[in-house]
């Protein structure tokens, strides 16, 4: 067929003078030519036609995925993979009177054609990359790792393949010479290795997910995590800054992950208020009279009050005042928090909902309040912690108690003009 094309491209040539041998290098320029025009017009049709029509039903369809391979031009990609394959057909063919440069420029197209592909499979491995970021599995599983671990063995296997077509071996042949250097590669990829074996442990347990608020002081990081790789985890801290760690460090090294506060619905307050001792003591029957008015303690008082008879009628010599029970103002201060954060409408009822009392330290009485807020937001939960104790901290000169502050320079300055006074 060569031959008969040599010919008939001969005769075309004799027809405007020239002389031409159905063997020399004008007809073998021709045909050469010949090829890369028709390659040229392949390309046109895929690119030019079918792809553009492709991307129109794509624009009118509902889904977006679509939408996300045309915007990686994962189809432009592929059809520089048809023209590939025209030369890769014809070439050797218009060569066939130069037996070592057919030979070589076959070679060179095959790795072409390989290397075309694999371009194409990233830029389709980028789009599900993309799509997985807007995807609840996505974000459950390390989908970037697998992406990236993917096109890590692509990248091999073009290597291993491209090397086949130059050496003319099959590809088992070098293959069966990885085993030498498994050593070196281990070495090399250690990291890569390490963090794919723990982007596969993190994704079976669902250790930490993008998205997720992670905080792990040995790398300095407190934050979102933003994204999970191969090799690293990114995490944007609280402040702005990007902490980078190694993926299996989250598996070796303890790390706390806020997700199940966020999935729970409920975030919790731990913080005490410190009574000044000096200022604990029994309440009298004008102060009973004045606190049972306030809302929180009517159920409160009636209550308490028949409790302490009971217990108080098997003791003797009541006059002294040590001798039974009697309500303090300390005591009723704890039952009204109780209460008022059972009706406080941030705190999450279904939780744990506590007002305790804390061993006494050299700064007071520790009262500690134990709840959570029924808004995890960072924002919203640090104004309901700071309503909470906006109020406790106005509310107990009514009980008579007082909070506990150390001596600032105003109140030793104060006791030194007390007693030049004096």
């Amino acid at each position: 067929m060569d031959q008969e094309i040599r010919l008939e491209i001969s005769k075309w040539l004799a027809g405007f003078g020239i002389d031409s041998q159905p063997s020399d290098g004008m007809s073998t320029t021709i045909i050469i030519f010949a090829c890369l025009l028709l390659a040229g017009i392949a390309y046109f049709i895929v690119r030019r036609v079918v792809i553009r029509a492709v991307n129109m039903v794509i624009q009118r369809s509902k889904v977006t995925w679509d939408d996300v391979f045309m915007r990686h031009k994962v189809l432009e990609k592929l059809a520089m993979v048809v023209p590939a394959i025209v030369l890769n057909l014809l070439i050797p063919i218009a060569l066939t009177e130069h037996p070592l440069l057919s030979g070589l420029v076959d070679r060179l197209l095959s790795i072409w054609l390989v290397v075309l592909m694999i371009r194409a499979i990233y830029a389709a491995l980028d789009a599900v990359d993309e799509i997985s970021d807007v995807n609840l599995v996505g974000r459950r599983l390390p989908v970037k790792s697998f992406v990236q671990l993917t096109k890590l063995f692509l990248f091999f296997v073009g290597i291993i393949v491209s090397i086949s077509i130059l050496a003319d071996q099959s590809p088992v042949y070098f293959l069966s010479g990885l085993g030498v250097a498994t050593g070196f590669v281990m070495l090399v990829f250690r990291d890569t290795i390490l963090g794919f074996v723990a982007g596969i442990q993190l994704a079976a347990n669902r250790m930490v997910s993008k998205g997720d608020w992670i905080q792990m002081d040995k790398y300095g990081a407190d934050g979102a995590v933003e994204e999970v790789s191969l090799t690293t985890v990114k995490v944007r801290n609280w402040d702005k800054t990007i902490t980078m760690i190694p993926a299996y460090a989250l598996v070796s090294d303890a790390f706390r992950n806020w997700r199940g506060m966020s999935e729970s619905g409920g975030r919790r307050i731990k913080r005490a208020v410190n009574i000044d001792i000096n200022s604990i003591k029994f309440l009298t029957e004008d102060d009973r009279n004045r606190l049972s008015k306030i809302n929180c303690l009517k159920e409160y008082f009636p209550a308490k009050i028949n409790e302490i008879r009971e217990s108080n009628a098997k003791v003797s010599d009541l006059d002294m005042i040590v001798n039974g029970r009697h309500l303090t103002n300390v005591g009723t201060f704890r039952a009204y928090l109780q209460e008022y954060l059972q009706r406080h409408d941030k705190v999450h009822k279904d939780m744990t909902l506590m007002v305790r009392q804390l061993a006494p330290t050299t700064e007071g009485l520790p009262i500690e309040i134990y709840i959570f807020t029924n808004d995890t937001r960072w924002a919203f939960y640090e104004a309901i912690q700071a309503d909470i104790f906006d109020h406790i901290f106005a509310v107990l000169p009514e009980f008579g108690l007082q909070a506990f502050q150390a001596p600032t320079g105003n109140d030793i300055r104060s006791l030194k003009s007390v007693k030049v006074e004096g």
